[in-house]
């Protein structure tokens, strides 16, 4: 929503100004098809070129989700918060074993049932049971686990990022490519120096507007496209480090409570929920599942 506000402050600012300043849309209005199939035609075929489908796949779902915002909302914080709360307590009081039919088949386990969102999410889903299953399989040095699930977090942040920076390097590409169509339009000016200097004005002018398309285009429009996508990024990978925290905690001999109170304090400012919320809310699970 905000994405789309902006850009139509943008567009009224711009192209408002310009006509508040006396400018006239004709040349701008005949160069414009032509240009913008120079530059955003070349753009898009030196982005695929550069990129493999994954990347090209991640970039069109970045756009959605520049779109639709980051993916997780305050309430899916906690209910993070919560599900990972009943893993421990049921590992501290039941063993492992009690935990293993909730990560061998996660869409029939009873405490994943009660977050659809979550267990609805492939990812979140598999890395809470792989590290679960380890621990299950004796590996419970909270050093060692900590070590090994920050190597995964940190694979998982690359190739999420990598079609973010794809994205920002043809943002970048763009005021160098309008510059590449202006210089065209420049050459087909040259080719008309026998005609009237009208003529030659709205030649030139049709030139210049490759080289205001490809910065409009780079700047305030793709540039911020990236920039968004990788704060939601940014935002949305807070989520998994949450499982982290409570996990290592867990495993360094904290009682339930306060390994889910270390996740909670490493929530994102605006998503935290309170102490006496995260509490209450504990309060109202299931005593037993």
């Amino acid at each position: 929503m905000f994405f789309i506000i902006g850009l139509v402050i943008v567009l009224v600012m711009v192209f408002g100004g310009f006509t508040l300043a006396g400018g006239k849309f004709d040349i701008i209005i005949k160069a414009l098809p032509f240009e913008l199939m120079m530059i955003f035609g070349g753009a898009i075929g030196g982005f695929v070129s550069a990129n493999g489908t994954n990347v090209i796949k991640g970039a069109l779902g970045g756009i959605g989700s520049v779109m639709k915002g980051p993916k997780w909302n305050s309430q899916d914080y906690k209910d993070l918060l919560l599900l990972m709360f009943l893993f421990v307590k049921t590992i501290r009081s039941k063993g492992v074993v009690a935990i293993e039919p909730h990560i061998e088949n996660p869409h029939e386990s009873k405490i994943f049932q009660q977050f659809p969102k979550i267990e609805s999410d492939h990812h979140v889903t598999e890395f809470i049971c792989d590290y679960v299953r380890m621990m299950t399989m004796n590996f419970e040095d909270p050093n060692q686990m900590e070590d090994a699930m920050k190597a995964d977090l940190d694979k998982h942040h690359k190739e999420e990022h990598e079609p973010q920076h794809a994205i920002q390097n043809m943002a970048d590409a763009l005021p160098a490519i309008g510059i590449v169509a202006a210089v065209l339009g420049i050459i087909k000016t040259m080719g008309k120096l026998s005609e009237p200097v009208e003529v030659l004005g709205a030649s030139v002018g049709g030139a210049l507007v490759g080289t205001f398309l490809g910065i409009f285009l780079g700047y305030l429009l793709i540039g911020p496209i990236a920039n968004r996508f990788n704060q939601i990024l940014q935002e949305d990978g807070h989520f998994m480090n949450l499982i982290q925290i409570i996990l290592v905690a867990h495993l360094q001999g904290n009682a339930p409570q306060i390994s889910v109170e270390l996740g909670r304090r490493a929530c994102p400012s605006h998503h935290m929920p309170s102490f006496t919320e995260l509490e209450e809310a504990i309060a109202e699970l299931p005593p037993d599942i």
